[in-house]
């Protein structure tokens, strides 16, 4: 897969490198893959410059492939500690496994990885709802980072011609979250940038579909909710 400058180094002190997140999605939807993410399992910060990766700066530890520009992680878990999608302590280290890193992730079909041998990795039966079409959270955890309602959305507005559909107990923990108060603390540039990819995408629609349905419209959007609401009332 491309892990030159790296495969003797990892192989010597027992890294593993896995493709992860989209990738790893859009790979097993025969679908063109654009960016690529990878996760490095059981190395140091000090392990990855040694190895000639270029840090990025940022709340957790990103580094730059020298020689490809793609991105490669160390494994992190995170713990809540505030309101928001800023409200987050993450700890990353030798010590975090795979799972803890897949665990912390929005749906089921984006917490998949794949090894150097081609191996998909897949603790939380993401491959079994892309199969079935099902957009499904990875933990009760999703309620806590609002950017995930967003992200649920806008998923919808990209898979949904082809049947995809939010489970019911996600769609619970969507209503959970608008009624908690979590929306609150979504700024408007990460609203826009959530938006404005799905407005690319076959059926954007679906985007505001999904935020009127679990009531999220009336906070994020009140004039489109008030809107359609009047239409609904001359309907």
């Amino acid at each position: 897969m491309g892990i030159d400058i790296s495969q003797s180094s990892a192989a010597d002190k027992s890294f593993q490198i896995y493709l992860v997140g989209g990738a790893v999605r859009d790979k097993l939807l025969n679908l063109k893959v654009i960016d690529r993410d990878w996760v490095v399992v059981g190395a140091t910060e000090e392990d990855m410059l040694e190895m000639g990766y270029i840090p990025v700066s940022g709340a957790f530890p990103v580094f730059l492939h020298p020689r490809t520009g793609e991105e490669y992680a160390l494994a992190r878990r995170e713990i809540k500690t505030g309101p928001g999608y800023h409200g987050f302590s993450v700890e990353s280290g030798p010590d975090v496994t795979l799972e803890e890193d897949l665990a912390r992730r929005d749906l089921t079909i984006n917490a998949m990885a794949e090894d150097s041998d081609g191996n998909i990795v897949d603790p939380f039966g993401g491959r079994e709802d892309l199969d079935n079409g099902i957009l499904r959270h990875v933990t009760p955890a999703f309620v806590e980072d609002p950017v995930r309602l967003l992200r649920i959305a806008r998923f919808s507005a990209r898979f949904g011609q082809w049947g995809f559909r939010i489970a019911h107990g996600t769609h619970a923990l969507m209503k959970k979250m608008v009624a908690s108060g979590e929306l609150a603390h979504l700024q408007g540039p990460r609203i826009w940038q959530e938006m404005s990819k799905a407005l690319m995408d076959d059926q954007p629609w679906r985007f505001f579909q999904v935020l009127h349905a679990c009531g999220a419209l009336e906070q994020l959007f009140p004039a489109l909710a008030a809107a359609l609401s009047e239409t609904s009332g001359h309907g």
